[in-house]
């Protein structure tokens, strides 16, 4: 089972004793049930202004017999608002006579980020997306993992979370997969991704895996679909457009909603090295030097990072490592060292 695994979170294995027992989240829903329910997964959480309190984490689960079920996300990462606003959006008009199978929709994932419009969560600085599997007796972001690990994802055949670039980056709106070992689960969901139909579609790799929500359900062999739809922790009209439209296109795709997929014309992007990524050395002002969408050669000089300490120092300059489109950007003007600045991805046919 997925949470009698051994694993290792926060830097501390994770015993057989506290991977049994059971998980302190109780949802109100029914998952078995038939028709549309609005609830809540409740997490209770001890606190100065609540002895007795709770995270009370809205979910909705749309049932109309037997099929497939689609797990849908949102705000995974607290300051990330397109997935949010396309599946409360959902819940609120999908009804069950529409669906063959279960839909179940948790628009905001890292909920104690969410309400605080931050990335990790303002309770215990944790980052959902570096938290799987999770543990029913670690922080309260561990244990929302934990119950996505043992309670959700089983229930899954496939799971899509949104992203976007949240504070911290903006992104051209792309609909994404990861290349895996493993080539029928890849083209399953390569094939989600095209349904989608976003303006881009990209072939992913992660600079680092460990602990993310993709790997924990890549790794139980579901397919999982994301995306990275603009950023700076807002929306657009386009790219709320994109959400709503390519998440009935991929429930369509998947034979849980009726109806034909809206096809539209999408380019597909590989990321096919870490050198799509670019760093900054230093702290400073950032400058970019080419927009989002734009074209870049090898060596062209993507942004460069201006010292706000002192006048009359030149500023760092920031190369590409190889030629392709610029996917995503820093977002604010000011950058620290070690703060993606850039990153590159290849027009594929």
């Amino acid at each position: 089972m997925p949470g009698q695994c051994s694993a290792q979170t926060g830097g501390e294995e994770l015993s057989p004793i506290s991977s049994l027992r059971p998980s302190p989240i109780a949802a109100t829903v029914d998952f078995d049930r038939d028709g549309v329910q609005h609830g809540f997964l409740r997490l209770p959480y001890s606190r100065d202004d609540s002895a007795w309190g709770s995270v009370m984490i809205p979910i909705c689960v749309i049932r109309n017999g037997k099929g497939p079920t689609a797990l849908l996300s949102g705000g995974n990462h607290g300051d990330e608002y397109e997935g949010p606003l396309a599946l409360y959006d959902l819940a609120r008009a999908l009804d069950s006579k529409q669906v063959s199978g279960t839909v179940i929709i948790i628009p905001a994932m890292n909920y104690p980020a969410f309400r605080a419009g931050t990335r990790t969560s303002p309770i215990d600085k944790g980052n959902m997306n570096r938290s799987f599997p999770g543990r029913p007796d670690g922080t309260v972001t561990e244990k929302i993992a934990d119950y996505f690990q043992r309670e959700l994802l089983p229930r899954a055949d496939i799971v899509f979370d949104f992203h976007s670039g949240g504070k911290t980056l903006d992104f051209v709106p792309f609909c994404a997969a990861h290349t895996l070992p493993d080539k029928v689960l890849e083209q399953k969901a390569f094939d989600a991704v095209a349904a989608f139909s976003a303006p881009f579609s990209m072939r992913m790799i992660e600079i680092d895996s460990v602990g993310m929500y993709d790997t924990a359900a890549e790794e139980m062999g579901k397919v999982f679909v994301s995306t990275e739809l603009g950023g700076g922790g807002t929306s657009r009209a386009q790219t709320v457009r994109i959400a709503r439209r390519g998440i009935l296109n991929v429930l369509r795709h998947a034979g849980i909603v009726a109806g034909a997929v809206e096809k539209g014309r999408t380019q597909w992007l590989d990321m096919p090295s870490g050198d799509c990524f670019s760093f900054a050395d230093e702290d400073g002002m950032i400058e970019t030097m080419v927009d989002l969408g734009e074209p870049v050669e090898k060596d062209a000089v993507l942004a460069r990072i201006h010292s706000v300490g002192r006048t009359g120092i030149a500023p760092q300059e920031i190369r590409a490592k190889m030629s392709g489109m610029l996917a995503a950007r820093h977002f604010p003007g000011l950058v620290k060292a070690g703060d993606c600045a850039a990153v590159v991805a290849v027009e594929v046919d």
